[in-house]
């Protein structure tokens, strides 16, 4: 089949983000059909209809402790965004400062590093907080540790760096025990540097091998810096992805920094939604089986996915594409100059994509190579007809430059 004639299927497929499909979010049904069950009681006699507990439930707190291997004290149990308190922290930064220092937004510049491809989410924080970003290239064991040694060394300017540790937005990647000892114990410039850790897949596993997250609160305070890491996750595309429990963890001085400054913006998490999840996932163990009905409706869409692009783009000279062990995405790489095109080609036939360039700071891929294709939301089968308009796309949109042989 030519481009032309997949065109003329009239198809409307959405994979611009990696959400969870309906039949993963039935998986949880049972929280809003069982609601009333769980009361408003919690274990400790709190009444979790009223105000309070501002850094979450007690046995919240340890359920989070136990999934992200800290100490509960060292756990904050909030909403349902990771990404809300992602902003919180860096808003925080940059108005008040960090424990010990001075607000951020008093220095004549605050820049961050951002490894890319990377997640836009992350990117459009820091550039509605006026951030600088610089560019870290990724490599295939996590950020490129030379250039991030060399930059924040010498330059105080630069507070933090975005992590994705394990199973990387978009690329997949897993960060090496080495990388994590260097981003740990690694010299820099500003006292009040940072990692932001997004361990935002750290339960979502697409094979039996479940890579564990590196433990970097431990690695940090071996290294003398047990201030530097800000851990974030959630159960948002465990359970519900709108209505998940978020976590925050590092160490005792930055959770009561956190204390100080968002006790001014709330009285108190949702701490009913958060009773129903304590007894809903209950420990770790229940948390993998649940995650294990994830991975049996999402590896199949990521394994055709693959398929297809085997079929019709292995042969092409240029284009490769990950084959992530978990996570959402997958990352597709097409010869300069011609992701942009392969957009709008995808859009033309009926497939809308995340805009090219959106895994980059400032929306700019430099080489217009890079896409991220998100596969989760849509149907088995609509992803195997995705697929093939895309791959049909990028060798148009290299055709219309060096025709290629018919596949």
């Amino acid at each position: 089949m030519t481009y032309d004639e997949f065109k003329q299927k009239g198809l409307s497929i959405d994979m611009t983000r990696g959400k969870p499909a309906p039949e993963q979010l039935d998986l949880s049904q049972a929280l809003i059909d069982e609601a009333g069950s769980a009361g408003y009681r919690s274990r400790d006699g709190i009444d979790c209809r009223n105000y309070g507990h501002l850094l979450g439930l007690p046995e919240m707190r340890e359920l989070g402790a136990e999934l992200l291997g800290v100490p509960p004290a060292q756990v904050v149990a909030a909403g349902n965004s990771s990404l809300e308190l992602m902003h919180d922290a860096l808003a925080f930064a940059m108005l008040f400062g960090l424990p010990g220092g001075e607000p951020w937004r008093k220095a004549d510049q605050v820049s961050f590093l951002c490894p890319v491809p990377g997640y836009d989410r992350h990117f459009a924080i820091c550039a509605a907080l006026g951030i600088r970003m610089i560019a870290v290239p990724m490599r295939e064991d996590g950020p490129d540790m030379a250039f991030v040694e060399a930059q924040v060394a010498t330059d105080p300017s630069i507070k933090g760096i975005w992590c994705t540790p394990l199973y990387s937005n978009p690329t997949g990647t897993i960060y090496s025990a080495q990388v994590v000892e260097r981003l740990a114990s690694m010299p820099c410039a500003a006292p009040d540097f940072r990692l932001f850790w997004d361990d935002a897949y750290r339960f979502h596993h697409l094979t039996e091998h479940e890579h564990a997250s590196p433990d970097i609160v431990d690695a940090c305070a071996r290294a003398g810096h047990g201030d530097r890491p800000f851990v974030f996750a959630s159960l948002s595309k465990v359970t519900l992805a709108g209505g998940g429990v978020a976590f925050l963890a590092s160490s005792a001085r930055n959770v009561q920094w956190w204390q100080q400054h968002v006790a001014v913006r709330t009285i108190g998490p949702d701490k009913l939604n958060q009773l129903r999840h304590v007894r809903y996932v209950r420990d770790r163990a229940a948390l993998a089986r649940l995650m294990a009905r994830h991975r049996a409706l999402l590896r199949p869409k990521f394994g055709v996915l693959a398929a297809v692009f085997d079929a019709h783009l292995k042969s092409v000279p240029g284009v490769s594409w990950t084959a992530p062990q978990g996570g959402y995405f997958v990352s597709l790489y097409v010869p300069p100059g011609r992701a942009r095109r392969t957009v709008e080609l995808a859009a033309q036939a009926g497939i809308v994509l995340t805009p090219a360039g959106a895994a980059f700071p400032y929306g700019i891929d430099p080489h217009d190579t890079h896409l991220r294709i998100a596969p989760s939301f849509p149907s088995l089968s609509e992803i195997e007809l995705a697929a093939h308009g895309i791959a049909l796309s990028v060798r148009r949109a290299i055709d219309e430059l060096d025709p290629l042989p018919a596949s």
